[in-house]
């Protein structure tokens, strides 16, 4: 016999009384409408030739029943008899059973406005969607529940010794046995639902967004915090966490702070350091920021003010290296962790001192610059080291050669740090071939490493000075709203952010930014009237899609044959190297940050 669509409604009112709104809680799990659905097929790969021969569903709300949806579905295809013995669906019960290309447009129907609720709902609304747009229906986008994926997060063994509908309807004492007709196991999975909800509520999971986050691995103590995100708004910014005595535990940044602040406490925020850190916290403070950049920046600033134990990164940026060209009549390279006013070339700086060590090592694999230190006196009078031996050094120290002649090889020297670094690349490749001819392969991947650390500081050198040169520079973008955010930048430090209001004049409006925007003075030599972090993060968004230049004061540009035409080819090594590295193991290696090309 076949079944025709059927869908009964209690007359208890119209399913929505009211529309209903986002508050700071999120939405309560009381007040939704879920339709809980359940599939029967002749097989279980989608796409894959597999058909629907029945649709069961069942709406509810606040635990009431409001309708219930049942239909047979002619597959137009035979019914393997294994299917048949495990359903009870034969060929002959579908034999007048309505097609797909109704009874789906009817079930999208009924399902309307409800969140979808499935067991297993990859398997089940995976075939409503494929078959969607087969028949050219717009999906509605609902949102989805998974009670399996759900009940492996709260039951335990002791519970139910797994999580199959007919294990969890047994521990949750559900009316109906789940028997592999649609309707059934809609109706039995619906017992589940209210069951994990009952589970969910004393763990203080209330709100769908709350249970769309939820993870068992965050403790009920983190869950009782939830309120202390209730006075930060909805827009982009900084938090800060505080313990009792107003110390700073950790420094965030989103681009929406309340939203943020709250998955510490619902969601599968499951660092160990963070519940650690949730733990201790009494407050949070919220700095509401114009733009998501100013928030990032805001971040850097208030990390390196406040050193908190629980962040990482950040923390110190002034414990950086840098590589340096001494201004001297017999120049040389060094190690410094400064840069002063002294007219010397610098590059850098160097979160780690083995990166710089490699740049250095690359460079004097380069240019057979003198590696002692000291200063040289203008008619050196010593002996000759090692190094002049190995011809690696010119040896000025014993006058082997003149000023001028010492001199062109550290103007070269100089041109490849600051304008282009060919001959570093041409010198290192060759030599990276030479050896890998030899098959001495790790020993050229030494020099590989060496060349990509030299070629990424010389090309964040490059663009840093280049943005650190322009004593004002406003730009602005359309954002995704539709609105204009505007920033304003002197010598690579944001010195004001704003949002162009809807009624405002442009032109005006960024006037008043520039003449409110802080007096920022220029830094030493190369080096950014901000750490080197913030000014990247600002460079990145002036390399971002859609930014119009507003102003410029100075010139603002990278020399054409600098270090960053190299980075393709050094990013494509990097990527391979990782594809070959376990991903658990891949947190270990450095944090690699590219400039937008």
């Amino acid at each position: 016999m076949t079944t025709a669509p059927t869908a009964s409604v209690p007359s208890t009112g119209s399913r929505w009384s009211a529309q209903m709104s986002f508050d700071e809680l999120g939405r309560p799990l009381r007040d939704l409408t879920f339709c809980v659905v359940d599939l029967e097929t002749t097989g279980a790969a989608v796409g894959q030739g597999a058909m629907i021969t029945e649709i069961g569903a069942v709406k509810v709300r606040a635990g009431e029943v409001l309708g219930e949806f049942q239909t047979l579905v002619n597959p137009h295809a035979e019914i393997p008899a294994f299917i048949a013995v495990l359903t009870g669906i034969t060929n002959s019960m579908v034999a007048s059973a309505p097609t797909i290309d109704s009874a789906l447009p009817a079930f999208l129907e009924f399902a309307r406005g409800s969140v979808l609720v499935a067991h297993n709902a990859p398997f089940d609304v995976g075939f409503l969607q494929h078959f969607a747009r087969e028949l050219g229906h717009p999906w509605p986008g609902f949102e989805v529940l998974d009670t399996a994926k759900v009940a492996r997060r709260v039951v335990t063994r002791d519970d139910a010794p797994n999580c199959k509908l007919s294990s969890l309807a047994v521990a949750f004492g559900s009316s109906t046995t789940p028997n592999h007709r649609a309707l059934a196991d809609a109706r039995a999975t619906v017992d589940v639902l209210h069951g994990l909800f009952e589970r969910l509520g004393s763990l203080g999971v209330h709100t769908l967004e709350e249970l769309q986050t939820f993870s068992s691995r965050v403790s009920t103590a983190q869950r009782r915090k939830r309120h202390l995100a209730e006075g930060l708004p909805h827009a982009p910014g900084v938090y800060l966490f505080r313990d009792d005595g107003d110390r700073v535990l950790y420094i965030g940044t989103s681009r929406d702070l309340r939203n943020r602040v709250r998955s510490y406490f619902t969601s599968s925020e499951t660092r160990t350091r963070m519940g650690e850190m949730v733990g201790l916290a009494s407050r949070v403070d919220g700095i509401e920021c114009a733009t998501p950049l100013e928030a990032e920046v805001r971040e850097l600033r208030l990390i390196a003010q406040h050193k908190p134990r629980y962040n990482r990164r950040s923390r110190f940026p002034e414990k950086v290296h840098w590589v340096k060209l001494t201004d001297e009549p017999w120049p040389r390279l060094s190690l410094v962790r400064t840069v002063l006013d002294d007219d010397a070339v610098y590059l850098g700086p160097f979160s780690s001192r083995k990166r710089a060590e490699k740049t250095l090592a690359a460079l004097h694999e380069t240019f057979p610059v003198r590696q002692c230190s000291g200063r040289l006196p203008l008619v050196p009078s010593g002996s000759a080291c090692v190094l002049a031996e190995m011809d690696r050094c010119l040896a000025p120290c014993d006058g082997s050669v003149d000023r001028p002649t010492y001199g062109l090889m550290v103007e070269s020297l100089r041109d490849n740090l600051l304008r282009r670094a060919d001959e570093v690349v041409e010198a290192i490749s060759a030599r990276m071939e030479t050896l890998s001819a030899e098959q001495r392969f790790e020993d050229a991947g030494v020099h590989r490493d060496r060349l990509a650390a030299f070629v990424r500081a010389a090309s964040r050198t490059q663009r840093l000075s280049a943005l650190t040169r322009c004593s004002e520079l406003v730009a602005a973008r359309r954002e995704d709203n539709g609105r204009w955010a505007v920033h304003v930048v002197r010598h690579g430090r944001l010195a004001a952010a704003g949002v162009i209001p809807v009624d405002a004049h442009a032109g005006r409006y960024v006037e008043q930014l520039r003449s409110s925007a802080d007096t920022v003075l220029p830094g030493l030599g190369p080096t950014p009237a901000a750490s080197a972090e913030e000014t990247e993060k600002v460079l990145r968004w002036l390399e971002s899609p859609g930014i119009r230049l507003v102003h410029v004061d100075g010139e603002w540009s990278c020399p054409v044959r600098g270090a960053a035409r190299h980075l393709a080819t050094h990013d494509a090594v990097e990527q391979s190297r990782l594809s070959l590295v376990p991903f658990d193991e891949r947190r270990s290696l450095p944090t690699v940050h590219q400039p937008a090309r």
